[in-house]
């Protein structure tokens, strides 16, 4: 993929319709000096997890890369950022309120929702918040393994203004290995506040 190019996204990839919101997405993002970098994988259900998560920006910032790409994907937040006026648009776009305080069974819930679809990307932040933590969720790689389907790493670089793709990891029986090479992945990346190290 180019630097900067909407591409059309492989067969298996969920897709939005070509919409008005999706031209404007596009110019906003590349008007504000945005791009896309790496591949988007041609397969029909996976979990992305997205980092570093250190700003409200993020979310802005991978809501029009989202748009502008036509991804018809599925994600959870925290149930605050749900309130009106944001609530009906973030579900709209695809958002999922969790209440991290009564969150007992998200990975069992997100694991049916992958069964009860032919098509399912699902997206998270592995760090839970914006602020920098030691130790990542694995709730992440509960859910893939669950479901049977791959991880896609897609990283904030704030620096170069680039939202990434990275390729995919296939969990294994190991998550110590697995997280190991997930943490590796990111070692580059700048968020807007901060890196994931």
């Amino acid at each position: 993929m180019k630097h900067g190019v909407f591409p059309e996204a492989p067969a298996q990839v969920p897709q939005l319709a070509p919409s008005c919101a999706g031209a404007v997405s596009r110019w906003v993002y590349a008007r504000c000096g945005w791009r896309i970098d790496g591949e988007l994988p041609d397969v029909a259900k996976l979990v992305a997890i997205v980092a570093p998560h250190s700003s409200a920006w993020d979310v802005i910032w991978g809501l029009l890369a989202k748009i502008g790409l036509r991804l018809n994907i599925r994600f959870i937040g925290k149930r605050e950022a749900f309130v009106w006026p944001f609530g009906p648009i973030l579900r709209g776009f695809g958002g999922i309120p969790i209440d991290r305080k009564h969150a007992q069974n998200v990975v069992g819930e997100i694991t049916q929702l992958f069964a009860a679809n032919e098509r399912l990307w699902f997206a998270l932040a592995p760090e839970g918040t914006r602020k920098h933590v030691q130790e990542w969720k694995s709730g992440f790689w509960r859910i893939a393994r669950a479901a049977q389907v791959p991880i896609l790493p897609v990283y904030f670089h704030y620096p170069e203004r680039i939202i990434g793709f990275g390729p995919l990891i296939h969990p294994s029986e190991d998550l110590e290995a697995d997280m190991a090479k997930v943490r590796e992945f990111y070692k580059p990346w700048q968020g807007k506040n901060r890196g994931t190290i």
